[in-house]
């Protein structure tokens, strides 16, 4: 009977106990838990990549034309939305695509609005004969332009560095910037951190006679 009985509990130490199959039974759980939490998390990344790149844009500033408003090596974050809801106004920053290179995106200073006359002439920009007044400009510009009129969808832009742009005074004739081709508006430089901040809107003032 010993005998029997060791093999009994010989055969029985084979099987798990039932804390032991609770224990297995608690580890698959907890594998099927952490899963979850990383496929809930992945889906939740995709979604908030999606829905940033929807509503904005990072660029870099590549070049010195819009100095000394935005310096090379700066880093821009881009409201998507902001003519969607809003009206293109004289003084905003925008970002577009390069009329002669659409592979990149240039950034400028929307200076005309459709339907108005522009000309450029002693050093000085002329909306509808009248001059505006840019603080903002790095130095006056030493060419001349127009006058011309602008199509019902056409804007005229110019970067800050006047003399150092590949703007509007090029290309207009040729490639004349569509509002439509905006791809947003330039709210905030993020980088380097020192030029953290908010871009300011420097509208221009017209200098009335």
């Amino acid at each position: 009977m010993q005998e029997c009985f060791l093999d009994y509990q010989s055969d029985a130490s084979e099987f798990p106990t039932a804390e032991e199959d609770l224990e297995a039974k608690g580890s698959g759980s907890n594998w099927r838990r952490v899963l979850l939490e990383i496929l809930e998390t992945l889906v939740l990344a995709v979604f908030l990549f999606l829905g940033i790149n929807t509503v904005s844009a990072r660029i870099l500033v590549d070049g010195r034309s819009m100095e000394p408003s935005f310096v090379d090596g700066e880093y821009v974050i881009v409201n998507k939305l902001a003519y969607r809801f809003g009206e293109i106004r004289r003084g905003d920053v925008v970002i577009f695509p390069n009329p002669r290179r659409s592979t990149e995106d240039l950034i400028k200073r929307v200076i005309g609005l459709p339907g108005e006359t522009i000309e450029i002439r002693d050093g000085m920009v002329w909306i509808n004969g009248v001059a505006l007044d840019e603080p903002y400009i790095k130095e006056q510009p030493l060419y001349e332009r127009g006058p011309l009129v602008l199509g019902p969808d056409f804007l005229y832009v110019l970067g800050d560095n006047r003399n150092d742009s590949s703007d509007s005074h090029e290309w207009h004739d040729l490639t004349p910037l569509s509002a439509e081709q905006v791809i947003g508006k330039a709210v905030f430089v993020y980088w380097p951190i020192n030029l953290i901040g908010v871009v300011d809107p420097l509208e221009p003032q017209l200098i009335l006679p």
